[in-house]
C-alpha cells in the first residue's frame, strides 16, 4: 500500500543567509536554521529559516514532500524538497539542510522508505522472526506524484521463509521502482538456536603437600634453627 502526499504544499518563508562557516553557529543559538538551495541548472544560494517552521515542516513532509519554497525579495515560489539534514544527535536539534529544487515537470530519483504495518503470524506464534531487509525503495517519478512512504503489510507471513519482495509492491500511477523486483524487503527466519552450555569441568583434586602425603605435617611458625655440627663447634674453639 503506499500513502500519497496531500496535494496543498506546505509553505516556508526563510531569508538569503549572509553568515557563512562557524559563524553560523551564532544563528542556531538565535532559533535559526541554516540551509542551501541546489537544483539542475540554478546558482546555489545560501538561505536561512526560523528552525521552529522548518523543523514543523520536515515532520509533515520528510524528504519525500515538495514545500513551496518564498525567498524573501523574490516573487517566485521555489518548489523544494528537503535533503541531507544534519543532526545533533546529543540534543537531537537541527544543524543544517539542504533544500532541492526541482521542475514540477521533469520526473526525478528519490528514496521512498519502507514501513512495516500489521503483525506477521509466524511471529505471534513464536514459530520465526522477522527481519526487515530494506529500509527504502527508490523510485523515479514527477516531483508532485512522490509518495512519502510505502507500507509493507505483513499479517500474510505464516511460515518460516514466507517474504514480501519489492515486486509485490503496487506503486501509485505514475511512479516507476527503480529498485531490483527480486530484492526481500521482508522475511520470516527461523528462530536462532539456544547454545546448550557445556557441563562444568571436573573439581580438580586438590594436592596435598608432599611432607602430608609422607605422614607427616609441616612445621608451624619460623622454621627451626639448623644445629652446629660438632666439626664446626671445634673449629671455633681452636679460632679462640
Amino acid at each position: 500500500m503506499v500513502k500519497k502526499i496531500a496535494k496543498e504544499k506546505p509553505k516556508l518563508t526563510v531569508e538569503k543567509r549572509k553568515v557563512e562557516g562557524r559563524k553560523v553557529k551564532s544563528l542556531r543559538n538565535q532559533g535559526v536554521l541554516p540551509a542551501n538551495i541546489y537544483g539542475k541548472g540554478i546558482k546555489s544560494l545560501a538561505v536561512q529559516a526560523p528552525l521552529k517552521d522548518f523543523t514543523d515542516i520536515y515532520h509533515l513532509v520528510g524528504e519525500t514532500g515538495i514545500i513551496d519554497l518564498k525567498v524573501q525579495g523574490e516573487e517566485k515560489v521555489r518548489p523544494v524538497l528537503i535533503h541531507n539534514v544534519q543532526f545533533d544527535h546529543v540534543f537531537d536539534t537541527l544543524l543544517h539542510a539542504d533544500l532541492h529544487q526541482v521542475d514540477l515537470s521533469q520526473a526525478i530519483t528519490a528514496n521512498i522508505p519502507v514501513e512495516i504495518v500489521g503483525e506477521a503470524p509466524a511471529v505471534s506464534q513464536k514459530i520465526g522472526i522477522l527481519i526487515q531487509q530494506a529500509s527504502e525503495i527508490e523510485v523515479e517519478a514527477l516531483p508532485d506524484n512522490l509518495p512519502d512512504k510505502f507500507e509493507v503489510d505483513v499479517s500474510l507471513l505464516k511460515a518460516v521463509d514466507d517474504a514480501i519482495l519489492v515486486e509485490n509492491l503496487k506503486p501509485q500511477t505514475g511512479v516507476k521502482i527503480l529498485t531490483q523486483p527480486k530484492e526481500v524487503l521482508v522475511k520470516i527466519e527461523a528462530p536462532a538456536k539456544e547454545e546448550v552450555a557445556p557441563p562444568p569441568p571436573a573439581e580438580a583434586v586438590e594436592e596435598k603437600p608432599a611432607e602430608e602425603e609422607a605422614g607427616t605435617k609441616p612445621s608451624e611458625g619460623k622454621p627451626a634453627e639448623d644445629k652446629p655440627t660438632e666439626e664446626k663447634t671445634v673449629k671455633d674453639k681452636e679460632e679462640k
